[in-house]
C-alpha cells in the first residue's frame, strides 16, 4: 500500500490561524475551499508516494538531514501567485532567506529522486481555484498587506492519512 508523504516548515499556530482566515474568505468569495484541507506550511520537499514498508527508509533518510544550523527568523510580507491559467495559485510571500535555502539544500542531500524548484511560500488559494475567481481574488490581494514573522526551528516530515499528519520532526540546533 502506498501513502504521500513530504516534508515542510510549519509557523507557529497563531500564523496558521491568521492564514486560515485568507484560506476562509478564498472557500466563501471565490469557490476554493481545497485550500483549508492543508495547514499553512513552507514546502522543503514536495509530496512523494513510497510503499508504507519502506517508510522506516523514508526516517532514516529524515533523520540524516544536517540541521546543524541556527534557529532563524522567517518573515512573511504580503501576497504573491503563480498566474498558471491551468493551475492559479496565490500564495503569502516569505523574504527570501538564506537559511531557508540552505536548509532546502540540505534536505535535498537525501531527498532528491524528484525534480523540484523551491519557490519558498504559504500557499492560500489553489486546485479548485479557476482562472476567473484567481483573477479576482488577486485583484483584492495583490497589494494587500500582511507581515508577520516566526521562528524556524525545526523541520517536519509528514504522511498523508485521509489528512497531512507529522511523523518525525528534526530540530535546527548548532
Amino acid at each position: 500500500m502506498k501513502k504521500m508523504y513530504f516534508i515542510a516548515v510549519y509557523p507557529p499556530q497563531e500564523i496558521i490561524e491568521d492564514i486560515k482566515v485568507f484560506k476562509k474568505d478564498l472557500a466563501t468569495n471565490y469557490a476554493n475551499s481545497k485550500a483549508l484541507k492543508n495547514e499553512a506550511h513552507i514546502t522543503l520537499f514536495p509530496p512523494f508516494s513510497r510503499e508504507i514498508e519502506l517508510e522506516e527508509d523514508i526516517h532514516i533518510a529524515f533523520q540524516k538531514i544536517n540541521t546543524e544550523i541556527t534557529p532563524f527568523e522567517m518573515e512573511l510580507d504580503g501576497f504573491g501567485s503563480f498566474p498558471n491559467p491551468k493551475n492559479p495559485v496565490l500564495y503569502i510571500q516569505p523574504k527570501e532567506n538564506i537559511q531557508l535555502t540552505e536548509l532546502y539544500h540540505r534536505v535535498k542531500e537525501y531527498f532528491n529522486f524528484a525534480q523540484y524548484s523551491f519557490h519558498p511560500h504559504m500557499t492560500v488559494g489553489y486546485r479548485d481555484l479557476t482562472w476567473e475567481n484567481y483573477l479576482k481574488a488577486w485583484e483584492k490581494y495583490e497589494n494587500r498587506e500582511y507581515k508577520t514573522k516566526f521562528l524556524v526551528d525545526k523541520i517536519v516530515l509528514l504522511r498523508h492519512d485521509g489528512q497531512w499528519i507529522p511523523i518525525a520532526e528534526k530540530k535546527l540546533k548548532k
